[in-house]
């Protein structure tokens, strides 16, 4: 595990080999990992010891398509999103199947 501020190249390219990284907050130091790997997520929930039905939470870049997590966004979230992202804004929505 690498801290993602030291090298962000490596970082991406352990992402990108489902390994996990180190990200530091500003009050503590997250994990991440591929959203879309799911051996990477099981890694998350060994690494932290947390049981698989607490979900976990997805950072999302301003231009992703948020549609591919979000069952539906609401009008209010657009707006929300284009006032605030990229920056510290929480949105709870309801998840997709995400099966593609």
């Amino acid at each position: 595990m690498v801290e993602i501020g030291t090298n962000i190249n490596l970082a991406k390219d352990l992402l990108l080999r489902g390994e996990l990284v180190a990200i530091p907050t500003e009050t503590v130091y997250g994990l991440g990992a591929d959203a879309m790997n799911p051996d990477a997520i099981a890694q998350i929930y060994a690494a932290k010891r947390r049981p698989t039905h607490h979900p976990l939470i997805v950072h999302i870049a301003k231009d992703a398509t948020l549609n591919r997590w979000a069952h539906y966004v609401p009008r209010w979230a657009e707006i929300l999103i284009e006032a605030f992202w990229p920056g510290p804004l929480t949105l709870i929505l309801k998840k997709t199947k995400n099966d593609e």
